[in-house]
């Protein structure tokens, strides 16, 4: 047990831990309304930008306020982990699938390492309570992220580290504890629209404004019913998610392979064809992708996408 320990001292306890499970980045907090963020999200929502992702509607307040998710919550401690692969599987000839999704499902690598941080809190320090976010209840994990001084919001809406770039996974710790907190970043996005100028739909319809409605990524991945014939011919071959906007973004030039093998892509899907995907089986389907978040659309799903790309030809 650490006797007489300050905010500080917890922080420096928790930031070390978070390196050890092999965490990139680790950033702190004060947990309180997210005053800048309320208005911009009920004019996103109103604007009918979420389509038909009508769980970002509900819990608004809860969404804006992490008090309202941990009783006596004090601080936010927000988690970045890499996930770019030291091989880019997309190609021209082929289906392309993004980049967070090639290994095993970032859900449960990373909620592992959450659980293993708060036991380790609660073992140094006594009784601390708390709860885990990895993109499933709802937190606005980017803008918790900025906060804690690990990158800003970029006019993709991606959080970008000045350092590192965008590809990553962010979480979070909400505690009872009180910690020293970091402050956000300067804007680094400048002059720079490449991200607005690449997008094929069309869908960061202004800087630091995505219409979700418009983004591949909506449309191979949340969107249940068939895709809008006015969509054909601008997907570009992506069949689940979209990596265009982090692609072309300068920043990314800093990215580094990925420490964490879960994340790396089975042999099969590493020399996947255009034909072994749209020849693909529910026996293959289950085979690749039983612990990825391909999963999300089932074989159905995927195979909507691709019939849709194939129509394009």
């Amino acid at each position: 047990m650490l006797a007489a320990s300050t905010p500080a001292r917890y922080a420096q306890l928790i930031k070390q831990k978070a390196a050890e499970l092999g965490f990139d980045f680790c950033g702190i907090s004060k947990a309180e309304f997210l005053e800048e963020e309320a208005p911009r999200l009920e004019n996103w929502l109103n604007a009918q930008m979420h389509g038909q992702m009508h769980y970002m509607a509900g819990h608004f307040d809860k969404r804006l306020d992490p008090r309202l998710l941990v009783d006596g919550a004090k601080s936010v401690v927000s988690l970045m982990l890499n996930y770019f692969p030291a091989k880019d599987l997309a190609q021209p000839d082929n289906y392309k699938i993004s980049k967070y999704a090639y290994g095993t499902d970032y859900h449960f690598v990373i909620k592992d390492k959450l659980n293993l941080l708060l036991q380790h809190l609660q073992t140094e320090i006594g009784e601390v309570n708390g709860r885990a976010f990895v993109d499933s209840a709802p937190v606005m994990d980017k803008a918790w992220a900025a906060r804690s001084g690990l990158g800003w919001v970029g006019k993709n809406s991606n959080l970008i580290h000045k350092k590192a770039g965008s590809f990553f996974f962010i979480a979070e710790l909400i505690l009872d504890l009180e910690l020293e907190t970091d402050g956000p970043v300067k804007d680094y996005c400048g002059t720079c629209t490449r991200c607005l100028d690449a997008c094929p739909t069309q869908a960061i319809v202004a800087p630091y404004q995505v219409d979700g409605s418009r983004c591949i990524s909506y449309f191979t991945i949340e969107l249940k019913e068939q895709i809008p014939a006015s969509m054909k011919g601008q997907f570009e071959d992506w069949a689940f998610g979209c990596d265009v906007c982090q692609d072309v973004c300068p920043w990314n030039r800093f990215s580094r392979p990925h420490r964490t093998p879960a994340f790396g892509p089975s042999p099969e899907l590493e020399h996947f064809t255009r034909r072994d995907w749209e020849e693909i089986t529910q026996e293959t389907f289950s085979k690749i992708f039983s612990k990825s978040a391909v999963k999300r659309t089932k074989l159905a799903g995927l195979q909507r996408n691709i019939q849709f790309l194939k129509n394009d030809e």
